[in-house]
């Protein structure tokens, strides 16, 4: 009784992640298969690519919205919820905290607290996806199959526990993502019956616009958590294995740059010189331009010069 009452908790999770929270064994890193069921199902739903087919407005379709919830993951996820790197209004906050949660990468306060750990604990024993101590696979995908990984120390954020749209949002983190899926998929139907021109309908443009583009963000994203500790070059002698990618900046909006950001992650921009392409940051200083966001940490100036005479260094021993 107790195994189907487990099995019962961890289904209630896929729609409520505060299901059984007082049962949760934070410190387990045992693979939790029903809990990740829907994220398993989430990967085997890209190959009905086989079934539907592609037209060139749903492969479009899904870069854009790869984009749009990589910029609200880096920008706002990351540097504005995790590290409070700029300010914003109630209203801006949650309209990318929307956007953010549509990733299916859970809530924006689960995310924070996860991220604010790993800054507190990078590449320690006490650092849930570090590869340095569980190995590559462990760090890119293992930790988020596990009940360590579904826990949040409420304690990390309790900045942002004074707003009860973002506590909504993250209990009920699975609801935007399902919604994002309908809707793709009714747009769809709809684009199949008005502009057959575009040879779409409802389950392609799910396929490629909700679970490629998902799946490929996902993967994405946790790369930092991967290959940014293990892949790339170390301007700065930090405590971790952080490191800088500049392909990986590529693909992420410019959280590559990894081992600048371990060395002051207070900066609202991750590339710390002009050809560090950081497209996040770009996107940031056109919102800041038109009133959305303000009060922008710049990079220190000692950050600054510190990083130049790094790169005079290496370009003198080289």
């Amino acid at each position: 009784m107790t195994r189907v009452q487990n099995w019962l908790t961890n289904i209630l999770r896929w729609f409520d992640s505060e299901a059984g929270s007082d049962q949760l064994n934070t410190d387990s890193r045992s693979f939790n298969v029903i809990r990740v069921l829907p994220f398993i199902s989430l990967h085997l739903a890209c190959l009905l690519v086989l079934v539907t087919g592609t037209s060139a407005f749903a492969v479009v379709f899904a870069a854009v919205f790869f984009l749009a919830r990589m910029f609200a993951i880096t920008g706002f996820y990351h540097r504005y919820f995790a590290h409070k790197t700029f300010k914003t209004g109630r209203i801006t906050q949650f309209m990318f905290g929307l956007l953010g949660a549509s990733a299916a990468q859970r809530g924006p306060l689960w995310w924070a607290a996860h991220h604010r750990h790993h800054h507190q604990h990078s590449d320690t024993e006490k650092d849930l996806h570090s590869p340095r101590q569980g190995g590559f696979w462990w760090s890119h995908l293992g930790w988020f199959t596990c009940d360590a990984g579904f826990a949040m120390d409420e304690r990390r954020v309790k900045d942002w526990m004074k707003f009860p749209e973002l506590k909504f949002l993250n209990r009920f983190d699975s609801l935007v993502p399902a919604a994002a899926a309908v809707s793709i998929y009714g747009l769809g139907e709809l684009l199949a019956a008005t502009a057959p021109q575009l040879g779409t309908n409802g389950l392609q443009l799910l396929v490629w616009g909700f679970f490629i583009s998902t799946v490929v963000l996902f993967h994405a994203t946790v790369s930092i958590n991967s290959l940014s500790h293990v892949w790339g070059k170390r301007r700065f002698e930090t405590d971790d294995d952080s490191r800088n990618n500049g392909w990986l900046a590529l693909i992420t909006l410019g959280e590559g740059w990894h081992n600048n950001h371990h060395r002051w992650p207070q900066s609202v921009r991750q590339g710390f010189r002009w050809y560090e392409i950081d497209m996040t940051w770009y996107g940031l200083w056109i919102l800041s331009r038109l009133g959305l966001i303000w009060d922008m940490n710049p990079i220190p100036e000692h950050i600054k010069e510190e990083t130049r005479q790094l790169d005079k260094m290496r370009r003198t021993e080289s």
